[in-house]
């Protein structure tokens, strides 16, 4: 006769927890060494700031291509991409995916390289408010009321800079703004990863090569006759693009949406001290007031989240592939 089963929930074996302890700090170093790795990208755009953006963004797209197509091939992942190439439904909203990240990319490029790298701080550390409105518009979903709240200091923060500094922060706001909806079509037509990157990457693909060729054509691209360093950092831009997106999905799967959330501040933070104390860019009152709200209102929405998803495991991509 087989003995009763004990009563209560049975301890975890101590292999077990090691494994699990062994998987969380695998996923917290991969996270933050993703998060710290877009946190330090403006330095590799403010080498290139006296390359135009545009070219810039070309190299950026033809180089990740060229990164990416072979990882696609090493992780077998090329069925995966087959299999969206032939739904035209996915397709196209990949094709608006890929113009809302092109428009981001291009304008971080542009703050990166021409000295407004506090603007593109503010853009990050407002982009999840600015998720939380096109979901409330597009999605039906309700956010609380402390979210409202931190969505109405955001707003305060920014019109603090309008009327304090006398503009508009229209990069943190097209910053914030594309990546939300990125963010948003990415859920519409969901893909792992490396392979929502590798698509959206193959059709810019075409469109920049075609740019950068034309550039050489005419001998007024850096590529072939330009400067060693600038070749070399204009390639690295593209592996640059696709390592911490890897090394994002990796922490992704092992850790909470909790300790993400949180997490990401990691990104905006090293950008804006890099701007202030390593490139010098004036930090006005108007500045401290504007961040001020802006940060206040970080904390609500941070402390929101971290009590609503602190013990959910985060699905695979649940941050775009920015910067």
């Amino acid at each position: 006769m087989r003995p009763p089963a004990p009563a209560g929930p049975v301890p975890a074996s101590p292999g077990t927890l090691d494994e699990a302890a062994r998987r969380h700090r695998a996923g917290l170093t991969a996270a933050v060494g993703a998060y710290v790795f877009w946190g330090l990208s403006p330095i590799l755009y403010h080498v290139l700031g006296h390359v135009t953006p545009l070219e810039v963004m070309a190299h950026r797209i033809v180089w990740a291509l060229v990164f990416a197509l072979p990882l696609v091939i090493a992780f077998r992942q090329t069925r995966a991409l087959l299999a969206i190439l032939r739904r035209p439904r996915d397709l196209l909203v990949f094709a608006a995916s890929s113009l809302a990240i092109s428009i981001n990319w291009l304008t971080f490029i542009f703050a990166a390289g021409g000295g407004h790298k506090l603007d593109a701080s503010m853009g990050y550390y407002i982009f999840p408010l600015a998720t939380l409105l096109l979901g409330f518009v597009f999605l039906g979903e309700r956010p609380s009321r402390r979210q409202w709240v931190a969505v109405g200091l955001a707003v305060l923060g920014v019109l603090v800079m309008l009327v304090g500094l006398g503009r508009l922060p229209w990069i943190a706001l097209v910053l914030a703004s594309s990546f939300g909806l990125y963010g948003l079509l990415r859920k519409i037509a969901p893909a792992e990863s490396l392979v929502g990157f590798t698509l959206e990457v193959l059709m810019m693909g075409p469109l920049a090569a075609a740019y950068l060729g034309w550039l050489a054509w005419t001998g007024t691209g850096v590529m072939p006759y330009g400067a060693g360093l600038d070749m070399a950092v204009l390639v690295f831009a593209g592996p640059a693009t696709a390592i911490p997106l890897l090394l994002f999905a990796l922490g992704a799967r092992r850790l909470t949406l909790g300790t993400l959330g949180m997490l990401q501040y990691i990104n905006p933070t090293l950008q804006f001290l890099m701007a202030v104390i390593v490139y010098g860019e004036t930090f006005t009152l108007g500045h401290a007031a504007s961040f001020g709200l802006i940060w206040l209102a970080v904390g609500l929405y941070a402390s929101e989240r971290r009590g609503r998803s602190g013990t959910t495991t985060a699905p695979l991509d649940p941050r775009p592939e920015a910067d």
